[in-house]
């Protein structure tokens, strides 16, 4: 199964600064795609992995507006936002939101392509974070419900006799169960099924 190719989505109302970075980023062998609103790049739901650079301050809806609108929609994208000296503080407010980061106009062509690495990167990782958690997850799911009792407990550190006392069980039953926990996730031992289940709750980070 090919990994998709990760895409930078380039945000701003200037046609003229769209097609500048869309050729600054081709020319770093990079994907575009360039959208001259928020509402625009939203209809195109930007998917993982890839990244959004949008301005700060534009007509309609904003860089902060769309990165609330991002996030209520579950589109864990990273987000850099450009700004002008004047918005430094809606850029940082940006940040507090969830960006993964600003570029202060003007910028180098070199920054730029530096800071779309790093965004593409923490993308890269937040999908594969984001791949094993549900893998976990769905290990989990094919176990029994009394598997999964005596899965929760022995992951919150509870010997054999106090999970049979727990759930009216024999000690004998419940290592029948254990065993078969350990089969069916594939664990070798205690810290591999509570690695597993640690694995299994993460959360992506709101940058990623």
């Amino acid at each position: 199964m090919t990994t998709p190719a990760a895409v930078i989505h380039v945000v701003d109302d200037d046609e003229a600064v769209r097609d500048s970075l869309r050729f600054l980023l081709d020319a770093a062998g990079l994907a575009v795609r360039t959208h001259a609103s928020a509402e625009a790049l939203l209809s195109a739901e930007p998917t993982v992995p890839g990244c959004v650079l949008t301005d700060v301050r534009m007509p309609g809806m904003d860089g902060l507006e769309l990165l609330r609108r991002l996030r209520a929609a579950a589109i864990t994208v990273p987000v850099l936002v450009m700004t002008g000296h004047a918005d430094v503080p809606m850029a940082l407010r940006a940040l507090k939101a969830g960006a993964l980061d600003f570029l202060e106009k003007p910028f180098s062509d070199d920054a730029l392509v530096a800071a779309v690495r790093a965004a593409l990167d923490e993308s890269r990782r937040a999908a594969g974070a984001r791949a094993q958690t549900e893998k976990a997850s769905a290990r989990i799911a094919g176990l029994t419900p009394r598997e999964r009792e005596v899965f929760d407990l022995l992951v919150e550190g509870l010997p054999t006799k106090a999970i049979a006392k727990a759930l009216g069980a024999s000690p004998r039953t419940v290592e029948v169960h254990r065993a078969r926990v350990m089969e069916k996730l594939g664990a070798r031992s205690l810290p591999e099924l509570v690695r597993l289940a640690l694995v299994a709750r993460a959360e992506p980070r709101a940058g990623g």
